[in-house]
């Protein structure tokens, strides 16, 4: 069963979704059908694209970390006043 990966148009929601034949994709945030369907990095057999992929991933892993990092902060600080 294949496994795409959607952005929503309506809201932004980014998710995944097994889809057969006979079903038509849906935002789970929004239930639109307004949908770009992405590449999966499991589609990609490039090196040069597969590379490019896992960069990016790394780089919007470390931006949520350091966000998550800030909010940890931002919540201790206020806890204490």
């Amino acid at each position: 069963m294949p496994i795409y990966e959607y952005k929503c148009q309506g809201c932004g929601n980014h998710f995944e979704q097994v889809v057969l034949p006979t079903t038509t994709p849906t935002c789970p945030s929004c239930q639109s059908e307004d949908l770009e369907r992405l590449l999966s990095m499991f589609a990609v057999s490039s090196d040069g694209t597969r590379q490019t992929n896992l960069k990016s991933a790394r780089k919007e892993g470390a931006k949520t970390r350091r966000d998550k990092m800030h909010a940890d902060h931002e919540a201790i600080h206020h806890h204490h006043h």
